[in-house]
């Protein structure tokens, strides 16, 4: 497991449909190595931090292997590291098998899984698609956040080892499934619910879709 890119960028200004909007989703790939700090990567910043952000969202990354299906279902858009607006392009890391919790070392960061990510609609400004969200979610490929419990220098190639695989065992897709709706299994929304890695508004959201759905 490894990174593959570091990519970084600062908020800017977008005309999208007529508004003019503050986004910082546009992510170039930097040489050497990062610092990677409590709230961001150096050199990265979040536009509305309100949403995006903050502790145990500070680092977002997305897997290197979903780029190919990506550009088969997008044959027209430009696809370098960093278009999903991830910090960390990894290698070997994939939804069905990170579990929230993990802990991984980064470099000589540590971090650990957080939650899947939502996007929202700057991700169909990203791409100029109406679409993207609803192709973003049905895709199962939503990348993780990670949150950064010892700062550290990450470069592309730096390695990523796994220290601790969190006790419940309840992978990114397992979330996307129950967020979903796509299934309703009480056994595994307790387990996602006694995970204490997980964001407090994730457990609010997974157990009022459970209720919602009696």
């Amino acid at each position: 497991m490894k990174i593959v890119s570091v990519n970084v960028g600062l908020p800017r200004e977008v005309v999208w449909k007529g508004i003019t909007v503050l986004t910082a989703i546009f992510k170039d790939p930097v040489a050497g190595m990062v610092a990677i700090r409590q709230l961001n990567v150096a050199g990265d910043q979040q536009a509305d931090i309100t949403v995006h952000g903050g502790t145990q969202k500070a680092v977002y990354a997305y897997p290197v292997e979903h780029y190919e299906y990506w550009r088969r279902q997008l044959p027209s858009a430009v696809l370098s590291w960093g278009a999903f607006g991830e910090n960390l392009t990894t290698e070997g890391l994939g939804e069905d098998k990170l579990c929230i919790g993990d802990l991984f070392r980064v470099g000589s960061a540590i971090l650990q899984v957080t939650q899947p990510r939502m996007p929202c609609y700057k991700l169909e400004l990203r791409f100029n698609r109406d679409d993207m969200i609803k192709r973003f979610l049905a895709s199962g490929r939503s990348g993780f956040y990670l949150s950064v419990l010892e700062a550290g220098d990450v470069g592309a190639e730096s390695r990523i080892k796994l220290l601790n695989r969190d006790p419940e065992g309840v992978t990114i897709s397992d979330i996307l499934r129950l967020y979903l709706g796509q299934t309703r299994d009480p056994e595994l929304l307790l387990r996602a619910t006694n995970i204490g890695s997980l964001p407090e508004n994730w457990r609010t959201q997974l157990l009022l879709r459970a209720q919602n759905s009696v």
